[in-house]
């Protein structure tokens, strides 16, 4: 049982279908009508700074990030506080080193980024193949933990009930992709931030106000809620079981760093951006965003501890999923008015939406860049036409359409299947693959001179292969009663992240795959660098072209 009043479930029922319908309304009046790529693609790059800067936020702010930070943050105190804090500290990352050159070198996906600098066919299949490696993970987890998350606001248990909410969830996920295309998904991202930020700072100045507007009042009540005493309010408590705790926690901080800031979905936003001027503007509103939803949440994740305790909110997900809810009902008191369900209300409705939008971006990123990267430059299964032929627009907006529908159907069987295992594993493999492949993959195509083809696809293919043998090995997977397999051992490796091994190892299989291109190789793409190094790093080219 949830403990939601009947009432408070009812209009979250009524606030969720309003919401889809609304939503999906607006993704098919401000979708392309045209067979326009730049419009589908990027919305014309139409989008005002702060308009692009929240759904940059948004995009950022997945559900896994709420509903698991908030957790993290409940359950282990300090050290989900610290990573908490990387997430905005990866925003930061991505606003001063990486933004303005993604959005000078690439158009309108990854592939684009990677190949202004590097072309080349096998470099476009390899960018596709590691953007849908990485996102495709995060989208099970928020497809499969919206089955749970609806139950648990509104009451049911049934499991063929869940299921039908993945599905029907997921379809409508699809349709937001491919119906609104950039400009649609932007802005059900910016009503989904404008929701999360303006209920979450409300229900954050009702904890506080619980505790006479006193942090220290709120921290030390919620030592005392977590059963483990002032350790609470050290590092420790999360990797207290592991051989190597602070190692563990470095590794983990590299990774939400590094791999939150270099993920296909947000990278996206990137190229909808006029100018860098205008991209420089958009982060100046994305990271205030992201930082006060994590001050929120710090607030929510330790107010739910001390009003409820450590050992409640475990009982309702090990993995401290519903503490987020939790603690914003904890938040009104025994009491509720009608206002107060209201509010409560509001909550479950931006998480709800929170779900629909994180989903549709990552299908839209992976959508994008099957039809682009693979479809219109790659040109995989083109028959026997001429190797110059092009993609018509209507053709390739009409792939990109269909690749949503496929990578989401995709998304929604596999999401059956795993719904009722430990949800954990997979977003680390999302986040360690962002780290391990894809942020050394673009700090050396942006930066690095000499870097080569071999270089690029050593990097790509390295790091996503080192993470997918080294994750297994995990406890995450197996070996504890909260792993994905709780009656399996086969945990061998140290760490809960593969960061600290596999992110210096992704720099090294880039240095290594350029340094055996041989001195003639590299002499050639210090010579290419040199004659886009203006328009990478200064904007002072914009080369339009397919």
């Amino acid at each position: 049982m949830t403990g939601f009043s009947s009432s408070a479930q009812a209009m979250s029922l009524v606030a969720f279908t309003t919401v889809a319908t609304i939503t999906l309304l607006l993704c098919v009046l401000t979708g392309p009508d045209r067979d326009d790529l730049d419009e589908f693609y990027t919305g014309y790059r139409s989008l005002s700074p702060m308009r692009n800067g929240l759904a940059i936020a948004g995009d950022y702010i997945s559900a896994a990030t709420v509903l698991g930070a908030s957790g993290v943050i409940a359950l282990a105190g300090y050290d989900g506080v610290v990573l908490a804090l990387s997430t905005a500290l990866s925003l930061m990352l991505l606003m001063f080193l990486l933004a303005e050159p993604l959005r000078n070198a690439g158009r309108f996906t990854m592939g684009d980024a990677l190949a202004r600098r590097i072309p080349g066919r096998a470099v476009r299949i390899t960018a596709c193949a590691t953007t849908i490696i990485a996102l495709l993970p995060l989208m099970l987890v928020q497809l499969a933990g919206s089955g749970d998350l609806l139950a648990f606001i509104l009451g049911f248990s049934g499991d063929s009930v869940k299921t039908g909410c993945v599905i029907g969830l997921g379809a409508l996920m699809i349709s937001y992709a491919a119906i609104g295309g950039m400009k649609g998904t932007a802005l059900i991202q910016i009503l989904k931030i404008v929701m999360l930020l303006g209920s979450g700072v409300v229900v954050a100045v009702l904890i506080l106000n619980r505790f006479d507007w006193n942090p220290g009042t709120l921290l030390d009540s919620a030592a005392q809620g977590s059963g483990v005493g002032p350790a609470f309010l050290q590092s420790g408590v999360q990797f207290s079981g592991g051989a190597n705790p602070r190692l563990d926690m470095i590794s983990s901080e590299l990774t939400v760093v590094l791999g939150g800031a270099c993920l296909p979905h947000v990278t996206m936003r990137m190229y909808t951006a006029r100018s860098a001027r205008q991209i420089r503007r958009s982060m100046s509103w994305a990271v205030p965003c992201v930082a006060l939803f994590v001050l929120v949440m710090t607030v929510i994740g330790f107010g739910a501890t001390a009003l409820i305790g450590r050992a409640t909110i475990a009982a309702a997900d090990p993995q401290g999923n519903t503490a987020y809810l939790l603690g914003s009902k904890a938040a009104f008191g025994p009491d509720v008015s009608t206002g107060e369900t209201l509010l409560f209300t509001t909550v479950t409705t931006a998480i709800f939406l929170t779900l629909l939008a994180s989903v549709a971006g990552m299908i839209l990123a992976c959508a994008n860049s099957l039809a682009h990267d693979l479809f219109a430059h790659a040109r995989l299964f083109r028959g026997h036409r001429r190797h110059t032929d092009e993609l018509s627009p209507r053709r390739e907006m009409l792939l990109a359409r269909v690749s949503a529908l496929a990578v989401g159907a995709f998304a929604i069987l596999l999401a059956t299947f795993v719904q009722h295992r430990s949800l954990q594993p997979l977003i680390t493999l999302s986040f360690c693959l962002g780290a391990s492949a894809l942020a050394p993959a673009l700090i050396y195509t942006l930066f690095w001179r000499r870097y080569t083809r071999t270089g690029l696809l050593a990097t790509l293919i390295g790091g996503t292969l080192t993470v997918l043998l080294l994750i297994p090995g995990t406890n995450l997977v197996s070996g504890t009663p909260t792993s994905a397999f709780p009656d399996a051992d086969f945990n061998w490796f140290p760490f809960t992240t593969t960061g600290l091994v596999s992110i210096p190892l992704g720099f090294a299989y880039g240095w290594l795959g350029t340094v055996i291109s041989g001195r003639r190789k590299t002499e050639e793409q210090r010579r290419q660098y040199d004659a886009v190094e203006g328009w990478i790093l200064a904007g002072a080219v914009r080369r339009e072209s397919r």
